[in-house]
């Protein structure tokens, strides 16, 4: 993930709000630590551009996992 790339399109299209959404090919919903890091990364380059992050949704063959219900956002 490259987070100059998600702001680079994000201003581009004037967006004020995000939400990131990534898939674990392994069927496991749960965030790891690097997705946790990534996460944080990017809520804080956000803040910059007064984008704001609204959840990051991790998608499976068998459910999903949000930041933001996880309580990690």
């Amino acid at each position: 993930v490259d987070p100059r790339k998600i702001f680079h399109i994000a201003i581009q299209g004037l967006a004020s709000a995000l939400i990131l959404v990534h898939n674990h090919p392994s069927g496991n919903t749960q965030p790891s630590q690097q997705d946790i890091e990534i996460t944080k990364k990017i809520a804080e380059g956000g803040k910059i551009f007064e984008i704001s992050i609204l959840d990051h949704i991790i998608v499976c063959e068998n459910g999903y996992y949000s930041f933001h219900e996880g309580g990690l956002f």
